[in-house]
């Protein structure tokens, strides 16, 4: 977990390839569906593109669907997900079913200015509407709104893990692949 831009994707990507299970990220999904012109990529267009966040009831039947798959069956690791209360209860109900465990949770934690800044580079290098400057602080207002109380319910499980997300990619690796082998 972690704002945007915190590097919670690069960061799932890596765990993911380490341990031989796929990371799973739900913007990546929305993005797909976006691209493909599809039903739901009309809808989380809409939300996407105003900085908001996708209904939890689209994203949990796709996350469903997703870790329904075979590549799942050894385990997953989680990008960005859960964002809301409702969601946290959704994947505790999708765990219980499909046997997995929580092992972890780990939140990168970032500085507002460097993760603005990471985003508009972002947006400038790879064209993403989603992450003009307007919407980068719409959507870290909605992080900090929505997604910061679950780092609560997750710490009163003895399941989060604080990281420094700032540095470069493989001082925040070492740091996540400490924090993951203390929790193994």
């Amino acid at each position: 977990m972690g704002p945007p831009g915190s590097g919670k994707g690069t960061q799932a990507g890596d765990i993911g390839e380490r341990h031989g299970v796929p990371a799973i990220s739900t913007g990546d999904i929305f993005r797909a569906n976006v691209d493909a012109d599809t039903p739901l990529g009309h809808l989380a267009r809409e939300y996407i593109e105003a900085g908001e966040y996708v209904p939890d009831s689209v994203t949990i039947d796709m996350l469903r669907d997703r870790v329904d798959q075979p590549d799942c069956e050894q385990g997953f690791v989680l990008d960005g997900y859960p964002r809301t209360i409702a969601q946290v209860g959704a994947l505790d109900e999708l765990l219980t079913s499909t046997r997995h465990e929580l092992r972890a949770v780990l939140v990168l934690e970032v500085d507002r200015d460097e993760l603005v800044d990471r985003l508009v580079r972002r947006a400038a290098t790879e064209g993403r509407t989603d992450d003009s400057e307007d919407v980068i602080r719409r959507r870290l207002e909605l992080y900090a709104d929505e997604t910061d109380p679950l780092l609560s319910e997750y710490d009163s499980r003895g399941v989060l893990v604080r990281l420094d997300g700032s540095g470069t990619r493989a001082e925040v690796a070492e740091r996540v692949a400490e924090a993951l082998a203390v929790r193994a």
